[in-house]
């Protein structure tokens, strides 16, 4: 293994020398960025017995770089700037994650002393500030989960991986599709960043998830609440960051393979990472793959549920003493079977021919008609360089979406879109002086979408946005105050189409401006108790298939019509946060308000119907969807409280509750998640030569949502038992990790509100069982 991973670092370093010289070149032509080289050396040790941790982990986020201390508890961290301010993170399992602000003009060695603690804490942040952050004086609700967490978790992908989060739920297809949902706002409302970039897919659609590998997520950051200060347009609800890993110390080369395997769908799914850092040229490469059959219920398998998937992804940059450099390219591929009926009234599947659908058919992999095919290419070069003693943080990027639903035959697409983004995110953060902390950035997207297939749903169309913000922090000895003000500006361009003597879409030319603002504030109250508040106004342009929509969405079993005099949505919430963090019991409280004014959402009005006659010339009656505003307001909390009385024994608790109001007719809002209670109880005993060895078993209480619009109907409450066990063993080159998680073990029929299938009688996944193990290589 050893003879094979350094064969393989050769191939890439020659396949790399050229571009590592047109690189290196760049950087010596411009003199204005050689700053002085420098590096920083420092020692981690236990804040009681002095003695020293080794492997701990130190970052340095706002520079993408991190170390790991050695036998003596050392660290040094080479090629980083001689001067500024920068927040130095370390962690070590079993410790209190402290951080520290540094300036790195001060060359003494750093000491970090850890005090033991048997609660897991978060204690940088990169979200919703245009700087690291220490999660103690930011005002937002931000939360973190690791990679470890995302495994165990044994999602089908990465939404489902963090739906347990308080506030966050997710409107499901399938294992293989779902869409984020923040406090009951989904869809264009929530912002998803990959590669420091705002991710476009045509995420408008129902059975449009995220285009994204989840193996390649070292951890995922919710922000919850209206983000549009720092992100503008469609970051109504929150923010959904990806978050990948940080380069290895200079002279590393290093890499991963994880691979997992779950009993319900026969989901495989594997990854292999390499990458490496060369005296500051830095380098990765992924690749994952996924296929899973149809998932199940009962005794029943869904025929046409599964998919398959393959990503592959690279990424190459500097790390120099000026700042850093990084381009990101990964493709993402999938296949999705796309489910077009429901059992019958026995609970059976049955075929074309009325026949029952045999379970060796259902369990096939093969992906059968009616299917889409998605393809999504990312190129995004991320930068953060050093000027004047501050930092200009930029993102440029550019997605290339192309979507195909294949009906009639697997030779020819029906519905067929091409959609190409280019967006950029340049902020200048002022050098630090330790109180203020001022920032002003300018973010703009530019998008075209072309029909190539000969069945339609939007019409071609381009758009162009752009936003200016200024955002301003003022630290002091308990706390933190933070407010801004931000201008946006977007106009979209619907193109006219004419079929066959009859008028498809018509033209429209639609544009949207806004001034949003925020005020937020973080105060230590008492020791480990941090009050927060924030009070924002965010804004959302309609997206095109509100303003433009005219067909039939296939998957969803219904008809769409948009509608070219929407107005623009625009928000204002007020979110209060306690949160209380000692050695043996945390609790978190967040209340909030959210108040949006021209709510748009879809719906099935005096029963309109309407026929459609697809490729085959068959005929059905579909239900006609139209998109309407109204005022809303969405009111909720979320709870947390985890006891640890017994350093091995912790018992965590979560709480979830939203109501969506709509302010017209005082009735529900759709697609708001029911009230959730999770509890779970693991234990983690001290194994000679094992490491974050546990036992875990946990209840999911979901309860009756009795609210609910039109076109929606009631859902019944229902408990799922879910549990879990899992160990690590340390060898040199890091850790392997091995784990098996179970899901719905009592293999409980229930719907979630959120399922698109219910509405077909199609029950949420049963009993589920998955194994996987990670090895670094």
């Amino acid at each position: 293994m050893v003879n094979l991973v350094f064969t393989i670092k050769k191939i890439i370093m020659k396949k790399l020398h050229l571009l590592l010289v047109i690189i290196l070149t760049i950087n010596f032509v411009n003199p204005a960025l050689a700053i002085k080289l420098a590096e920083i050396r420092g020692k981690v040790t236990d804040a009681k017995t002095n003695a020293p941790l080794i492997g701990a982990t130190i970052y340095i986020s706002d520079l993408k770089v991190s170390t790991i201390s050695n036998s003596d508890g050392e660290f040094l961290i080479r090629n980083i700037p001689s001067k500024g301010k920068f927040l130095v993170e370390v962690r070590y399992l079993g410790y209190k994650t402290t951080s520290k602000l540094v300036d790195l003009s001060n060359s003494q060695s750093l000491m970090f002393a850890l005090e033991f603690s048997v609660i897991e804490s978060a204690e940088v942040v990169i979200t919703g500030t245009p700087f690291s952050s220490n999660n103690k004086t930011n005002s937002l609700a931000v939360v973190s989960v690791n990679r470890e967490k995302l495994a165990q978790a044994a999602g089908t992908n990465l939404i489902d991986a963090i739906s347990k989060v308080p506030g966050i739920s997710q409107v499901t297809t399938g294992g293989a599709i779902s869409k984020p949902s923040i406090r009951g706002l989904g869809y264009n409302r929530v912002l998803t960043i990959i590669d420091g970039a705002r991710e476009e897919g045509q995420q408008w659609g129902d059975e449009h998830g995220i285009q994204v590998d989840q193996f390649s997520a070292a951890r995922v950051e919710i922000l919850k609440g209206p983000a549009s200060l720092l992100y503008g347009s469609d970051a109504l609800g929150g923010v959904i960051n990806i978050i990948d890993d940080f380069v290895p110390a200079a002279g590393d080369f290093n890499g991963n393979f994880t691979t997992n395997y779950a009993t319900n769908n026969g989901l495989s799914a594997s990854s292999l990472m390499l990458q490496g850092n060369d005296n500051g040229f830095v380098y990765r490469g992924r690749v994952s793959y996924k296929n899973a059959y149809g998932f199940g219920y009962a005794d029943k398998t869904v025929p046409n549920a599964g998919f398959n998937e393959i990503n592959t992804s690279g990424m190459i940059g500097l790390n120099r003493t000026w700042g850093y450099t990084h381009l990101n390219l990964s493709r993402f591929n999938t296949n999705v079977g796309l489910v077009e009926e429901g059992p019958d009234a026995d609970g059976n599947f049955l075929g074309e021919d009325g026949n029952l659908i045999g379970k060796s058919e259902t369990r096939t992999r093969k992906i059968a008609l009616p299917y889409q095919n998605i393809n999504h290419y990312r190129a995004a070069l991320n930068s953060n360089i050093l000027l004047g003693g501050g930092q200009l943080k930029s993102t440029f990027a550019f997605q290339k979406n192309i979507r195909k639903e294949f009906v009639e035959s697997k030779d020819a697409p029906g519905l067929h879109l091409d959609l190409n983004s280019y967006t950029y995110d340049v902020k200048y953060s002022f050098a630090n002086r330790g109180a203020w902390e001022p920032t002003v950035g300018v973010q703009g997207m530019y998008q075209n979408n072309a029909n190539i297939g000969d069945e339609y749903l939007i019409p071609d169309y381009n758009s162009n946005n752009v936003g200016i913000f200024g955002y301003l922090k003022r630290n002091f000895n308990k706390g933190a105050v933070n407010f801004g003000l931000r201008y946006d500006y977007k106009n979209v361009n619907g193109k006219d189409l004419i079929e066959g003597g009859k008028q498809v879409f018509s033209a429209f030319k639609n544009s949207f401006s806004n001034v949003s603002g925020a005020v937020g504030l973080a105060y230590e109250l008492a020791k480990n108790l941090v009050f927060r508040a924030n009070a924002g106004s965010g804004f959302r342009a309609p997206n095109i298939a509100e303003l433009g929509a005219n067909g039939r969405h296939e998957g969803t079993f219904r008809y769409e019509i948009g509608n070219s005099s929407l107005k623009q949505e625009s928000s204002l919430q007020f979110d209060l946060g306690l949160e209380y963090t000692a050695e043996k019991v945390t609790f978190g409280l967040n209340a909030y308000s959210n108040r949006i004014y021209n709510y748009i959402y879809p719906g099935n009005f005096n029963n309109e119907t309407t026929p459609f006659t697809d490729e085959g010339g068959l005929t059905t009656i579909l239900p006609v969807y139209r998109f309407v505003q109204t005022d809303a307001e969405l009111v909720g909390g979320e709870a947390s409280v985890d006891f640890h009385f017994i350093k091995a024994l912790h018992f965590e608790n979560t709480f979830s509750y939203v109501k969506g109001i709509n302010k017209g007719n005082n009735s529900a809002l759709p697609f708001i998640p029911a009230t959730s209670l999770n509890n779970e109880l693991r234990f983690e005993p001290a194994i000679k030569v094992l490491h974050g060895s546990f036992i875990k078993i946990g209840l999911t209480n979901v309860f009756k949502q009795d609210r609910f619009d039109s076109f929606e109907t009631q859902t019944n409450g229902y408990t799922l038992i879910d549990a879990g066990i899992g160990t690590s063993l340390k060898v040199k080159n890091g850790k392997v990790n091995v784990w098996i998680t179970g899901q719905n073990l009592g293999d409980k029929l229930y719907y979630n509100h959120l399922s698109r299938y219910k509405s077909v009688g199609i029950y949420n996944q049963g009993r589920n069982v998955s194994f996987g193990i990670s090895v670094p290589l």
